[in-house]
């Protein structure tokens, strides 16, 4: 959530998540897209003869060592700002190498005791090995957790904003969709945040990343894509029963259009109905693989304006970083390039 928010604020974020879901380049990600399969290769091959060298002095390095030198190796030529997760524990985890000035800990349970600690007090006294000299340290931990954080804070002359203290949150939930959340600490409140990801203790996740991203001098708008609404009408009468649906949906929201269409179907007067919505902006593109799409240059034309973009995969993607998080995406005009976008929107969010 954190890097959903940096990115919106036009950083380019690295991040190392762990573990991975279906493949091992998921660990080093710039921007939410994982290193291919050949830059993980080269990689790796330019960081074998020093790995030989410390194994030679030192023993072999682990599998979370390597990847760790090779993930800030490899992200911190391409990026501005570093979102780092911890492997296991904190204080003797290869990632505790850096000081990125944010420590956050989310909260503290019983998981790894057969390397951290048998209590809650000893696996929080590990988490807590992060915190560095002059940090700022944002957590939702409770208890006996959060002493031992407060302990650590302050031998260490760091910061401190707690869940519940420092940092107030009131949440509702929208069940499939969500929840809203209201969120206040030092120097900034956020009112009516949408965290669209489900289960409830998701708000509380999102309030300290939205806390993270103020210290960093960030608002905490990201957390939530814009919807994105597909529609087959091809048609003049058809876009007229859309207009009157997507003008009450919209609600005030930003709306961005895709539209492409057919050369044979009547243009001007779709795009007449379409000019009812007063879309903010509208990116024309096409169908491929169809011959009888229209030209994106001559719908712009037609409609007196607007960005031209293929394929049309690149054009909803340019949307909705005009729409923005708030946004709503519309994409009309024709089943064929409905077709064409949906299943790429699919796979995204699973």
């Amino acid at each position: 959530m954190l890097a959903a928010v940096l990115r919106a604020g036009g950083h380019r974020v690295g991040t190392m998540p762990s573990p991975h879901l279906s493949s091992y380049t998921e660990r080093i990600q710039v921007d939410g897209e994982p290193i291919t399969e050949p830059d993980f290769a080269a990689a790796l091959e330019w960081l074998r003869p020093r790995l030989e060298g410390i194994a030679k002095e030192s023993g072999s390095p682990t599998e979370f060592e390597i990847l760790t030198t090779l993930a800030l190796t490899y992200l911190s030529q391409r990026c501005d700002r570093l979102v780092i997760e911890v492997g296991m524990g904190g204080r003797l985890d290869a990632t505790n190498v850096l000081d990125l000035g944010i420590a956050v800990i989310t909260n503290v349970a019983l998981d790894h005791q057969r390397y951290l600690g048998e209590s809650i007090e000893k696996i929080a006294a590990e988490k807590a090995g992060i915190i560095k000299p002059g940090n700022l340290v944002i957590t939702g931990a409770e208890g006996a957790a959060l002493e031992v954080i407060e302990a650590s804070a302050g031998a260490a002359g760091a910061r401190l904003w707690r869940l519940g203290q420092e940092l107030n949150l009131t949440a509702a939930n929208l069940g499939w969709r969500g929840s809203e959340i209201d969120v206040e600490g030092p120097g900034f409140a956020e009112r009516g945040l949408r965290v669209p990801l489900l289960g409830s203790y998701q708000a509380a996740n999102a309030a300290l990343a939205v806390a993270a991203a103020h210290a960093l001098g960030e608002a905490g708008r990201g957390l939530e894509d814009p919807t994105i609404l597909l529609d087959g009408g091809h048609n003049p009468a058809a876009l007229a029963l859309l207009a009157v649906d997507v003008s009450e949906l919209a609600e005030g929201r930003p709306l961005v259009a895709v539209f492409g269409m057919m050369a044979d179907k009547d243009i001007p007067a779709s795009l007449a109905e379409l000019h009812r919505l007063n879309p903010r902006q509208v990116i024309f593109t096409a169908a491929a693989d169809t011959p009888r799409a229209a030209r994106p240059q001559d719908l712009a034309a037609t409609w007196g304006g607007g960005e031209t973009l293929l394929p049309a995969a690149a054009a909803v993607g340019r949307a909705a970083e005009l729409a923005g998080p708030e946004g709503l995406v519309l994409v009309c005009g024709s089943l064929y390039l409905v077709g064409e976008v949906r299943p790429g929107l699919v796979a995204a969010r699973r």
